[in-house]
This record gives structure tokens, C-alpha cells and sequence, in this order.
């Protein structure tokens, strides 16, 4: 069976506790994933949060991944470009890329969180016009470009530029993506719509892939699932994060109020139950034909650590070989039973 896609999962670091302990169990993650076979283990940038999204600056965090990891790609989705400065954005990614054998992948997105942006001082009106500027300055501080009296980005990171992906809400954006060369990031649902998620998004898709590019195309997927036993089991791991998900997304009048969890999980476009069922809603998926990058998540479930590591095998043995997907190299140990085991130290 062919291997028509990278297999990726994407960690919010999310929960309760101290945030030293839940950077340390997620750097475990990103080992137990290479050791499994997953191709790429993806973060995204979350500013001021003290549960949901701890990570302000994945960059350094990917650093430390980098010096546990041999071959596992390390990937953002996404950076808020328009809170950043772009030449040292492309200066730290360049030395995380430089110290990483050239394994990162580097999406970038507008932001939407108005308080973030005041926080900065910056309208979140504006986000649109400041990700366009900051993409064509990131894109050409990678590729080399004089940024003034023959000053040039040191480490060069010109092949980082052909690894930008960027997150984009709707058609149009999807063809700015595909016109200006970088991977098209689609989001795990469309809130804000009854219509399904991966209806909507197959269009996206299809308009990305309109475009005539001088590369491959590349189109990275988001999804959120929960493998458990069976249905009931998935819905009571679930309801604690959803129902707070739900809440936020309530108060931004994106979804309407009083809704049955089943309902919520619906918007959120969660495929939950045992493995077998969960591979058949992604099989079932209509952006999965056009998918290069497969990127799962358990957000808005906040799983215990050995949780995630279980959940992480029953992906790789169970869920993705189902879809077609088969590991690069052979995992080395074949369950987390049999030998993917937490080094938490601290």
C-alpha cells in the first residue's frame, strides 16, 4: 500500500500544573513519536495563556526537542507572523534549522486574539496587511536578500524559505499561499459554520491546488481525534475540554449556547472512538485526497502524559497504517509497551 502522506501530531501543551513539567512530558512526546515512526511532531504558538497553549516561543522549545531527536521533523503551526519581527524571526528559525540537520518546518499564520495584539500595540484589524508585509520580508531574509548595505541573514537558511507553510481561513488565502509558494496549514475545523468542516476546506483545497507552483504542492491537514475503548469512553475523555473550548468559542458568538456535547464535538470537527472508527472518519475525510502532511492533535482533550503516549501508538500501529501510511524507517520499539517509556527528569 502506498504512503500518501506525512504523519505528524500536534501538541497544544495544554492542562493544569506546572509548565516545566508539561514542556519536559511534551519533549518526551516528540521522542516517543520518532520512536514510533511519526514523520513530523508539530507545536503552535499560544501568547499570554496559563492553561490552554503555554508556548509563547516554540522556537527555543524546538531547540530542545532537536538535541533529543535523531530524524523526527519539528514543525510550527503556527507562528503569529504579525506579532513578530521577521528578520529575527528567520534568524532564530535559521539556527534551530542549522542545529536540527535541517529538520524544521516553519508555518506561519494572522493571528485573531484582539487582546494579544494590544498587548503588543497593534490593531488586530490590521493583521492581514502586517502577515502579507511579513511574509515577504521573512520569505526574503531566508532566501538571502540584501536587507541593506549587503547585509544577508547569518546562518544561511535559504532551503528553510521552500519549508514555509502558511495558515489561511478560506479560498482566497489559499490561493495567496499557493501564489507566493508556501505549504497551504488548514485548520482542524471550521467553527463558525453547520456546513461540515471538511466540506468547506476540500474547496480551500482545490483553489490552493488551482494555482500553478514551481514546487510540489504541499498542504498540511489538522485534525483532532480521541482513540478509547469505544464512543462512551471517548465522549467522557472528552467533555471536560470541550465544554471549556465550547465556552470561549459561546462568548465570541461563534457557536450557539445549550448545545449536546455530541453537538460541540461536531463544530469542533473531533473524530472520536475506538481506533477502528476513528480511522474511518479520517478515511471518510474530504481534504484527505489532497493531504501531504497529516497532522492529528487530542486538543481540546487534555489527556494525561501515558494517555498521549498510548494514544500516540494506537495512531501509528493502528489508525494511519489503516489510511495507508507506513513509517520512513522502522519504529524503533513497536508499542509503547515494549519500550517507548518517559525519561522525566525533575
Amino acid at each position: 500500500m502506498s504512503r500518501p502522506f506525512r504523519l505528524g501530531f500536534l501538541s497544544h501543551l495544554e492542562g493544569p500544573g506546572d509548565p516545566a513539567r508539561i514542556y519536559r512530558e511534551t519533549i518526551e512526546l516528540f521522542i516517543a513519536a520518532e520512536q514510533l515512526g511519526f514523520d513530523v511532531g508539530w507545536v503552535t504558538q499560544h501568547h499570554f495563556k496559563d492553561q490552554d497553549g503555554r508556548l509563547p516561543a516554540p522556537l527555543p522549545f524546538l531547540g530542545a526537542v532537536a538535541e533529543r531527536t535523531r530524524w523526527l521533523r519539528l514543525g510550527i503551526a503556527v507562528v503569529v507572523l504579525p506579532l513578530e519581527q521577521p528578520i529575527r524571526l528567520a534568524e532564530d528559525a535559521a539556527v534551530i534549522d542549522l542545529l536540527s540537520a535541517g529538520r524544521l518546518e516553519l508555518g506561519v499564520g494572522s493571528g485573531f486574539d484582539p487582546l494579544e495584539f494590544r498587548a503588543f500595540g497593534l490593531d488586530v484589524a490590521q493583521r492581514r496587511e502586517l502577515t502579507t508585509q511579513g511574509l515577504q520580508s521573512l520569505q526574503h531574509t531566508l532566501r538571502g536578500g540584501d536587507l541593506g548595505g549587503g547585509l544577508r541573514l547569518q546562518p544561511a537558511a535559504a532551503t528553510l524559505a521552500d519549508r514555509l507553510w502558511l495558515s489561511v481561513y478560506g479560498a482566497e488565502g489559499s490561493k495567496y499561499a499557493a501564489q507566493h509558494g508556501a505549504g497551504l496549514l488548514i485548520n482542524r475545523s471550521v467553527y463558525d459554520s453547520d456546513e461540515p468542516s471538511d466540506q468547506i476546506q476540500a474547496h480551500w483545497a482545490r483553489a490552493y491546488l488551482a494555482v500553478p507552483q514551481s514546487s510540489a504542492p504541499r498542504i498540511g491537514l489538522s485534525r483532532g481525534i480521541y482513540p478509547a475503548a469505544d464512543r462512551n469512553s471517548a465522549l467522557i475523555g472528552l467533555r471536560d475540554g470541550v465544554n471549556r473550548f465550547a465556552e470561549k468559542l459561546i462568548q465570541a458568538k461563534r457557536v450557539p449556547a445549550n448545545q449536546p456535547l455530541e453537538r460541540y464535538l461536531q463544530r469542533l470537527h473531533v473524530i472520536y472512538g475506538h481506533p477502528e472508527e476513528v480511522a474511518a472518519g479520517l478515511a471518510a475525510d474530504q481534504v484527505l485526497p489532497y493531504t501531504t502532511d497529516l497532522i492529528l492533535q487530542f486538543s481540546p482533550a487534555t489527556p494525561s502524559f501515558n494517555q498521549a503516549l498510548l494514544m500516540l501508538e494506537q495512531i501509528a500501529t493502528q489508525i494511519a497504517p489503516a489510511l495507508g501510511w507506513r513509517p520512513q524507517r522502522e519504529p524503533s520499539n513497536a508499542s509503547v509497551g515494549m519500550g517507548v517509556q518517559p525519561h522525566i527528569q525533575g
